[in-house]
């Protein structure tokens, strides 16, 4: 419970902290991928693969830093092969609503600009992670941390090709995705 109180207060916080400073620019970015999960720890290789989609609100700061407000989803469910396609019991599968913020550092080069980005969210939905070491099956509202790392394409960086990761904790689990974006100036 201490979690979520804290998790609203610092999203309050963040939000109010990014209003206050000057916007050099806002738009929106549409990413869609190849989603996939895996569990922290496994004895065969898997990882279950499915959908990804995701929106971000992007508040650039200077031309080095954004931040990012993010509503998204994720879908993946296991076929009961390894990554090899031989047969396996275990698995790793999520449907889930993701929220939460981030951070962009981007390197501002022109043409091709590479970043990565850190942040706090959470996810509402299904989470099932069985192997040999731990077996899950939670629903609900659980925490994670994105990551990402990728390429911003274009005289003006507006296409987005990254892999994006979704680190959960409390069911020894990450979600992610290949995603291709595309980011839309929204005027002032």
């Amino acid at each position: 419970m201490h979690f979520k109180k804290l998790f609203c207060i610092s999203l309050v916080l963040a939000t109010s902290f990014v209003y206050s400073q000057t916007m050099k620019e806002k738009a929106l970015n549409i990413m869609v991928g190849y989603g996939i999960t895996a569990p922290y720890d496994s004895v065969d290789d898997i990882a279950d693969d499915g959908f990804y989609l995701q929106g971000e609100l992007v508040l650039t700061i200077a031309s080095w830093v954004e931040f990012k407000p993010y509503l998204g989803f994720i879908t993946t469910s296991s076929n009961g092969k390894d990554l090899n396609n031989n047969p396996t019991n275990e698995k790793a599968e999520t449907k889930a609503l993701l929220f939460g913020g981030k951070t962009r550092l981007r390197a501002p080069i022109p043409w091709v600009a590479p970043y990565a980005e850190i942040g706090i969210g959470a996810s509402v939905g299904k989470f099932v992670t069985e192997t040999a070491f731990y077996n899950y099956n939670k629903s609900g509202i659980l925490y994670h941390i994105p990551f990402a790392f990728g390429l911003e394409l274009g005289k003006q960086h507006q296409i987005d090709l990254g892999l994006t990761y979704y680190f959960t904790p409390s069911v020894k689990q990450f979600s992610g995705a290949f995603a291709v974006g595309i980011t839309i100036p929204l005027k002032h």
